[in-house]
């Protein structure tokens, strides 16, 4: 747990205290770089970037308690900064079509690793505006703003992403096996 002690250390760099809150927080931000990008390198390259903020700016931190969520929000930032290069929010395109084959033929109980696999089949713009409403919580107002969209577009992509994703499941977990 990262509490008031461990973030005052990492204000004064000290770098026991700096290895502890990795520790604590690399694999959750590891998780939320890996909602958002799919090339383990672009993720490494995130979480370096996202650390080198955390801990150059942790004086900028006002509430020890809201640390995780803090780091949680540098880490989106990334990630959005480094798909902006690179994918267009404003198209969406069909992916190719693709048959998934289940882990095993009876119906499964779809969990959230499942979820996360299937993000990674739908098109980059949808993955990214699902991600930040659906599990980040953000607004599609905010959105738009993030991403320089505009709100009708954020909603028309998550939209997108919602029947693409259910389709999926769909077709992937209650599907009886033939």
């Amino acid at each position: 747990m990262i509490n008031e002690n461990l973030i005052s250390a990492c204000k004064k760099l000290q770098r026991d205290a700096q290895r502890q809150v990795y520790e604590h927080m690399a694999p959750k931000l590891y998780r939320t770089c890996k909602r958002y990008l799919k090339k383990e390198e672009e993720i490494e390259e995130i979480m370096a970037d996202s650390f080198y903020t955390i801990f150059t700016k942790i004086d900028q931190l006002k509430e020890s308690s809201a640390f995780e969520a803090w780091a949680r929000k540098i880490t989106v930032n990334h990630c959005l900064y480094q798909l902006k290069r690179n994918v267009n929010f404003n198209l969406y395109l069909e992916d190719n079509p693709f048959r998934i084959q289940p882990e095993s033929a009876k119906e499964t109980l779809l969990e959230e690793e499942d979820l996360l696999k299937l993000l990674n089949h739908i098109p980059e713009g949808c993955k990214t505006i699902f991600n930040l409403f659906v599990i980040e919580g953000y607004s599609h107002k905010e959105i738009a703003e993030m991403l320089t969209i505009s709100e009708g577009t954020s909603k028309s992509q998550l939209n997108a992403a919602k029947t693409k994703l259910k389709d999926l499941v769909n077709q992937l977990y209650y599907q009886k096996a033939k």
